[in-house]
């Protein structure tokens, strides 16, 4: 990471169902891979955020019973659009992710920082 003044608020944008066939196990690495690369952003000096983070507790909350049912629909993709308008920036992780292009497109739409690895992120520690 090179040098940049003040840290970012960071939505980290990866793979959470694609390619699992909504097996938990998957999902949770999925899970996992995201929260590894929010550890490093912070440990950089930023904000990294997942909207899993917020949205999985909220599923679980209001009943969601799997990936893909009408509270996860409502909520899932809502949430993760919401907080993308609040950051500046996203980092986008590998793996095939329908959602996660969504959220490049979004943040290049609105005028954000799009960065496709952690070396591309200015450290500010």
């Amino acid at each position: 990471m090179n040098t940049a003044p003040g840290p970012q608020m960071i939505l980290v944008a990866g793979p959470y169902r694609s390619g699992t066939g909504d097996d938990p196990a998957a999902l949770d690495a999925n899970v996992r891979a995201m929260t590894r690369t929010a550890l490093a952003l912070f440990r950089a000096g930023h904000l990294g955020i997942t909207g899993e983070a917020l949205a999985l507790p909220l599923l679980e909350e209001a009943g969601s019973e799997r990936p893909g049912d009408a509270v996860f629909d409502e909520i899932f993709h809502p949430m993760a659009e919401q907080l993308l308008s609040r950051c500046d920036a996203v980092l986008r992780i590998p793996g095939a992710s329908e959602g996660a292009d969504r959220m490049v497109s979004q943040a290049r739409a609105e005028g954000k920082h799009v960065y496709h690895s952690l070396d591309d992120v200015p450290a500010v520690r």
